[in-house]
């Protein structure tokens, strides 16, 4: 019985993918999903950065057929224990960098990040095949590959440890050169910038269409839900998990970045010109970036923890030269 009515249901998502169902086929389908309430199917989640993770996710969602478009408020992914995790890698981070816990004006963080990842190998050898990767052009053309640039960027940030790959992204700067350096960590020439904006609802759409990219952005709208009364600013008073559901959606079509080298403000390349009635909507998408106090309150690595801290995102400015 489960077998049959997951391979319906795996019918009705191939077909739904293509053009919408008709009323008859879609009963069908939704009563196949019926027949799995109480499946175990149903109550599994996936990793983050398995070779079977996206194999995993397919499941996921097709066990959701009916709302799996619309499901962003619950994650694919299993929850981690972060407590622990940050609390020993603040401890390894902090024998890997020296210099004073105090940012000043004339430091650079972020390039003392850079130093630290090229001297651990695999940092160093992830960083340098996606830089390759994002910055190659096409041959006969005069840009990159960015599905090879995003899968790059995400092979990086899901196999590095994070007191690499987060001290590079999240840097503390207080100069516009430290900014700089920071901005450009994921080459935004090829992993995020376009000729011109889209709107935001257009690139959600094309998210929600992708398993990979909708598990992220649902993992992101999980983990990051804010919350005026939480103390820190998450609703499920967890930061450590926002940060990483945050760096999650880099190779993704949904990729934020820094919007300049003189703030640590985030968002996506997207705009909600044009939006008319839906104006309410693409402003939740781009606020839950500009606007968000559990993303914006967090920091991986505090100063006391290590030499090297790191930046909260959004709505933080940051001195220009």
């Amino acid at each position: 019985m489960c077998n049959s009515s997951y391979r319906v249901l795996e019918y009705c998502a191939a077909e739904e993918a293509v053009s919408p169902l008709g009323p008859e086929a879609r009963k069908e389908c939704v009563t196949a999903e019926a027949a799995l309430a109480q499946s175990p199917l149903l109550r599994c989640k996936c990793h983050r950065g398995n070779r079977r993770e996206e194999h995993c996710l397919t499941v996921y969602w097709t066990v959701r057929f009916s709302n799996s478009y619309y499901e962003l408020e619950s994650s694919p992914y299993e929850d981690l224990e972060t407590d622990q995790m940050w609390a020993i890698q603040n401890s390894r981070l902090a024998a890997i960098v020296s210099g004073s816990s105090i940012v000043t004006e004339w430091d650079n963080p972020c390039l003392e990040a850079a130093q630290a990842c090229g001297l651990y190998e695999k940092c160093g050898n992830l960083r340098s095949e996606y830089v390759l990767a994002c910055t190659k052009r096409v041959s006969g053309t005069d840009t990159c590959n960015r599905q090879k640039c995003h899968k790059a960027l995400r092979r990086f940030l899901d196999r590095v440890p994070e007191e690499y790959s987060f001290a590079v992204l999240f840097c503390q700067c207080s100069n516009a050169l430290c900014g700089e350096r920071r901005r450009m960590a994921i080459v935004p020439s090829c992993s995020f910038e376009e000729k011109e904006k889209p709107n935001c609802l257009y690139l959600q759409q094309i998210c929600l269409k992708d398993e990979l990219c909708k598990s992220r952005l649902a993992d992101f709208h999980s983990k990051c839900q804010p919350s005026p009364i939480s103390t820190t600013g998450c609703l499920r008073e967890n930061g450590a998990a926002c940060l990483k559901s945050y760096s999650g959606l880099i190779g993704t079509i949904m990729t934020p970045n820094y919007q300049s080298n003189s703030s640590s403000e985030v968002s996506q390349w997207c705009s909600c010109e044009g939006s008319g009635n839906k104006q309410q909507e693409c402003d939740k998408i781009l606020t839950m970036f500009t606007q968000n106090i559990c993303l914006g309150e967090q920091r991986i690595i505090t100063a006391t923890a290590s030499p090297m801290s790191v930046a909260p995102i959004s709505n933080l400015s940051s001195k220009p030269e």
